[in-house]
């Protein structure tokens, strides 16, 4: 009579429990909350108690009043519809969930960069989401870049 082999130690069997559990599964997308509250309630709540939940900054930016010209980019961005883009020159509104969803081309001082709005974005102001800077693209050293360059012979 034959004995039967028990395949693997117990070493063997938490490594292969551990890579079935690392194994790549479908993610489920996590729902987005905003200080502990979810899009549909944030969009249900009047308008005095989302300005408790945005950050001081913003917060003060609406309870001080906005100018004309605010006034006007807010009104207009409620209003919009989600496939109309709205052009602005004004980055200094403070994102509200009212406005998720909808486009806006803001005015970085040279073009117009089109932003999605996204909950993620929420008490953040425009401007932060169009960047008036373009990053320094470098080319690599060449003759006169170091000290060291200086005496090399140019052919």
């Amino acid at each position: 009579m034959a004995k039967k082999i028990i395949a693997g130690s117990a070493k063997a069997s938490r490594r292969k429990s551990r890579k079935k559990a690392s194994a790549i599964q479908a993610r489920r997308k996590k729902e987005f909350l905003f200080r502990g509250f979810t899009m549909e309630e944030l969009l249900a709540m009047p308008f005095d108690e989302i300005l408790g939940l945005l950050p001081s900054r913003a917060r003060r930016t609406y309870l001080r009043g906005l100018n004309y010209e605010q006034q006007l980019l807010f009104d207009k961005l409620k209003a919009a519809e989600p496939d109309e883009v709205v052009r602005t020159h004004r980055r200094d509104i403070p994102i509200i969930p009212q406005f998720v969803g909808k486009t806006v081309a803001i005015y970085n001082g040279r073009e117009f960069k089109e932003v999605q709005i996204k909950p993620e974005m929420i008490g953040c102001f425009l401007g932060e989401f169009a960047l008036t800077r373009k990053a320094p693209a470098h080319s690599g050293p060449g003759v006169g870049a170091t000290r060291s360059s200086k005496f090399m012979p140019l052919k």
